[in-house]
This record gives structure tokens, C-alpha cells and sequence, in this order.
């Protein structure tokens, strides 16, 4: 298992390799053997002590989210799902070879989905795909996403295509756009290039954007602004630089633009069992026809934590990292 140590910092430094004891599923809980789990920025953030959720030091096992093996069945699990493999996400301490999760949260896989796929399959498309079930943008329609270079960007290339959008991916390097291309993004521009805006306005058209989602932040936001059409909406996802949004006063005005947030954590504990299920097919359904582009950017065993935690917190870099158990 990798366990935090008794204070929170670089995850490089603060997380350890150690043993415990096998824990056991309680009722309604299954015993899940990992195969491979995603090293995730929240769960960086998290052994920071920087995040929405925080641990309890010390010995907190981190890790979020898996693909594994149904290895035990707590009370009033139904026995079939043992031997399962399964992926599951919104866990804690699934960076272990076991770890434990709630029946009713775990998804049977079918055969054609790979353990790469499989291992991140829930936590970052999810949170992609229920931000854009949530989006006002539709069939035809313009959407613009910025740090589409990131893991939700690059999902929400997959999801817009599937759903018939049309999407406009901005980036902040250049080397981003041929990388973009060639997951399949048919619209991307660098935002450090000159003229770039131009390039964006002419492209939308007119009518402007119906919905644009933001991970940057900062004076970026002026210029989505101006892409959006009238009555469009803004909603903030991240904040890459950390510098407060800036926002033009007379086109929120003129275009009764609305601005809001999108938070997954609580959005996922607000959803309904109905959309959840409906949401998650699809995602299935998506990465079993694959259609549905997942990146990794390197596969590291438990005892390579250092390594893994480096590689996780490398900037620039492709993919993501993955724990193996």
C-alpha cells in the first residue's frame, strides 16, 4: 500500500510504501484486488492537504479510483460479482493491492475494455461526461473547452464527437496542437499565438458559442467572453494559473451571459441513481466500441512510489500515470 505520512506535502516526499493487513468488506461493501490505479492532479492536491477532502493523518492510502478484481463480498452482496472485474471510482486507498468499495458503485466491465481504459474510466470521464450532460450546448452547436490538452479536455474531444457537437479546443502550447490532432480534435488553436482570437471568432461565427467550460482562469476569461453568443453560458471547471477570473462587464451585460461553477465531488453526491446509470452506459458503451480516447503515460509498481509521484507531477506530460499493484 502507499500511505501518507504524518504530515501533508510533495507527494514525491510524503507518500510511503508499507504492508498492512488485507481489510475486510463490511455489509453491502465488496473486497476489490487492484490491478491497475490512476494517479489523479485531486489526489495530488489531496496529499497536499490542499483539497476539498481532507484526510486523517497519519497512514492515510491514497488513490481514488481502479480497475481490479472482485476478491470478497461483504454481507447481502450479491455472489455473483465474485470474480468480477470491475472499475470503480470516489473509493479511498485503492493505491494498495486491496482495498475496499461499495457494491452498489462498482461497474462490471465487458472483456473488450483494457485495464489502461478500465482503470481510469470513471473518475475523469465522468466528471467530463456529467459536465457536459449539464451544459446547455447541443447538437450542431458550438462548444469551447480551454486546457483541452488536459485529461478532461482530451475526454471531451471523444464525448463531443459522439454527441454530435462542435467543439473548439484552446491550448497554451504549441506542441499541444499536433498533440490534440492526433487524439482526434478537429478544432484547436494556442491561445499564446498571435491572431488567435480572431482565428477563434471566425470559426464559431456570428452566432458565437452556446457554452464554453474553463480550467485556466485569469484574463483568459475575456476572451471567452467574446466567443460566447447571447445568452451563452461560462462555467469554470479548474483554475490552472490560480489567478481570480477576469470578466468583461459590458458583454455579460448585452449577451446576459451567466457565469457558474461545476464541482464533480458535489455533483456526484446530488446526481440521481437514473442519470448516473444513464451517464455511465454511455461511457461503457463509448470505451467498449473505442470510441472513447484514454491516455497513459507511464505504468509504475507500488514499491516505485517516488518515481510515480515524480512522473505524476512532471509538467507537460502526456497521459497518465498509472500504480500497479
Amino acid at each position: 500500500m502507499l500511505h501518507i505520512m504524518t504530515f501533508f506535502g510533495d507527494p514525491a516526499e510524503v507518500m510511503l510504501f508499507g504492508e498492512m493487513e488485507a481489510p475486510k468488506p463490511g455489509p453491502g461493501e465488496v473486497l476489490i484486488k487492484t490491478l491497475l490505479s490512476p494517479i489523479h492532479n485531486h489526489d495530488l492536491w489531496t496529499i497536499r492537504g490542499q483539497y476539498g477532502y481532507v484526510p486523517e493523518l497519519p497512514g492515510e492510502i491514497g488513490g481514488s479510483e481502479a480497475v481490479g478484481m472482485v476478491a470478497g463480498l461483504g454481507e447481502g452482496v450479491d455472489k455473483a460479482l465474485l470474480g468480477q472485474r470491475i472499475s470503480v471510482g470516489g473509493v479511498h486507498g485503492s493505491w494498495a493491492e486491496f482495498f475496499i468499495a461499495k457494491a452498489a458503485t462498482i461497474v462490471p466491465l465487458p472483456e473488450s475494455i483494457k485495464d489502461e481504459d478500465a482503470a481510469q474510466l470513471i473518475a475523469m470521464p465522468f466528471s467530463a461526461i456529467a459536465l457536459l450532460d449539464s451544459l446547455k450546448v447541443g447538437e450542431g452547436e458550438w462548444l469551447v473547452q480551454t486546457a483541452a490538452n488536459g485529461a478532461v479536455g482530451k475526454i471531451m474531444v471523444s464525448l463531443a464527437k459522439a454527441r454530435g457537437l462542435k467543439l473548439l479546443n484552446l491550448v497554451r502550447r504549441g506542441e499541444a496542437v499536433e498533440e490534440m490532432k492526433a487524439l482526434g480534435a478537429e478544432h484547436v488553436l494556442c491561445t499564446a499565438d498571435e491572431g488567435w482570437l480572431d482565428a477563434a471568432k471566425a470559426l464559431v461565427g456570428p452566432a458565437g458559442a452556446v457554452s464554453a467550460i474553463d480550467s485556466v482562469g485569469a484574463e483568459l476569461g475575456m476572451a471567452l467572453a467574446a466567443l460566447l453568443g447571447k445568452d451563452g453560458e461560462y462555467v469554470v471547471f479548474g483554475t490552472a494559473t490560480g489567478a481570480p477570473l477576469q470578466l468583461p462587464s459590458g458583454e455579460m451585460i448585452t449577451k446576459h451571459l451567466a457565469v457558474r461553477g461545476f464541482w464533480a465531488s458535489r455533483v456526484f453526491g446530488e446526481m440521481d441513481g437514473e442519470t448516473q446509470k444513464r451517464l455511465l452506459t454511455e461511457l461503457v458503451t463509448l470505451a467498449a466500441q473505442g470510441k472513447l480516447v484514454l491516455d497513459v503515460g507511464g505504468i509504475f509498481d507500488l514499491e516505485q512510489v517516488t518515481e510515480a509521484m515524480q512522473a505524476a507531477q512532471t509538467p507537460a506530460r502526456s497521459g497518465k500515470i498509472m500504480l500497479r499493484a
